[in-house]
């Protein structure tokens, strides 16, 4: 998925400040803003400012930051389009590392070019949490910025570098070279996902590749991250809609992903049934949350994919007993995917819009 025609801007991007909600537009931020003016009924100042707020419920916040990749996103652009992204990368100075690792996430599916400078900043940061750099590196890979080429590239291939960090550069390099390159004469098979995601499903050929040998694929750790994304996500499409006869046994080669020695391949896998909401993963998801020797930003993950499937029965109970964790990424995460398995039950339309009651604290409701 190609990003809009809007260049990188040349300037530095503003400085995001502690007081994110009053500081006044620094000159560059008020050229990208124009021809914007607030008004009353301006949606951008009051989702960013309980996106910023640390007094703001965890919950709160994420969905705010949706409700701004909502505007963020819109193509064609609007006169909202970069006052929210400006918006969302003003939230990097909260001390959640989970909260940021999503606003990079956000900014990445954005397909907007603005976002280019803040993402660079998170990942050329080595005292940002690396949860943080990696998904700044995978935004800047969805977004197929060539400009960052050369600085993912130098973080590849750093030996001294994190191994999420360097592994997700590894997957970004790959996907901005396909896109540029094999990607436009490439026929890949239609999605039911809008994601933009790390890597592209396997092309397609004159044989359409079977279940046991994307699994194949999937597992063969002496190919390139990148060719192996492409079957998890080949896989992926195989197990969407629920009922299709090859649902259920693509979730069961992609959970068998799981015993990857990649800490980041293990957290896609969890990503990716998060995406899919499909029975079939809840007990690899339940047993991957429940592993205290298993990293936090894979467990983290498995907790918000486990959110998705809220509305199955024993899953919210399951998550409330992780409040606790030692882990604080693993307790936020649980916070919003009891919020997230609500939205579910609820049969709420998009996980975006703020709850009605401003006053709602999900850790004091799940925790009475």
């Amino acid at each position: 998925m190609a990003p809009t025609a809007i260049s990188s801007p040349n300037t530095k991007p503003p400085p995001v400040t502690k007081s994110c909600v009053t500081a006044p537009p620094t000159e560059t931020e008020t050229l990208f803003h124009a021809p914007h003016q607030p008004t009353s009924t301006d949606p951008i100042p009051p989702l960013r400012q309980a996106l910023c707020s640390e007094q703001t419920p965890l919950a709160h916040r994420f969905r705010a930051l949706f409700s701004l990749k909502h505007h963020a996103s819109l193509n064609p652009a609007t006169p909202d389009t970069l006052p929210a992204i400006y918006a969302i990368a003003s939230a990097f100075t909260s001390p959640s590392a989970l909260l940021k690792h999503e606003l990079a996430y956000c900014l990445g599916q954005t397909r907007n070019l603005a976002s280019v400078p803040f993402l660079r900043r998170v990942l050329e940061d080595r005292a940002e949490d690396a949860m943080c750099r990696h998904e700044a590196a995978e935004a800047l890979g969805a977004l197929g910025d060539v400009g960052s080429l050369g600085a993912l590239r130098g973080f590849r291939d750093d030996a001294g570098e994190v191994e999420v960090v360097r592994e997700t550069c590894e997957i970004a390099v790959g996907r901005i070279e396909w896109e540029h390159g094999i990607g436009r004469e490439e026929r890949v098979r239609g999605s039911d996902f809008t994601s933009i995601d790390p890597a592209p499903p396997l092309a397609q050929g004159t044989k359409e590749l079977s279940i046991p040998e994307l699994r194949r694929r999937l597992l063969d750790t002496k190919s390139p991250l990148f060719e192996r994304y492409r079957a998890m996500f080949a896989l992926r499409d195989l197990a969407s809609p629920p009922d299709l006869p090859t649902a259920v046994p693509a979730v069961e080669a992609l959970a068998d992903g799981f015993t990857d020695p990649s800490a980041l391949f293990r957290h896609e896998i969890a990503f990716v049934f998060g995406q899919l909401s499909h029975p079939a993963s809840i007990p690899s998801l339940i047993a991957t949350l429940s592993n205290n020797k298993e990293e936090s930003m894979v467990r983290h993950e498995a907790a918000e994919a486990l959110g998705s499937l809220g509305d199955e029965e024993g899953v919210e109970d399951l998550l409330r007993g992780f409040l606790d964790d030692p882990e604080q990424v693993v307790r936020e995460s649980v916070v919003v995917a009891l919020d997230m398995a609500e939205f579910e039950k609820n049969g709420e339309m998009e996980y975006a819009v703020l709850p009605e009651e401003q006053s709602f604290s999900p850790l004091a409701s799940v925790k009475a």
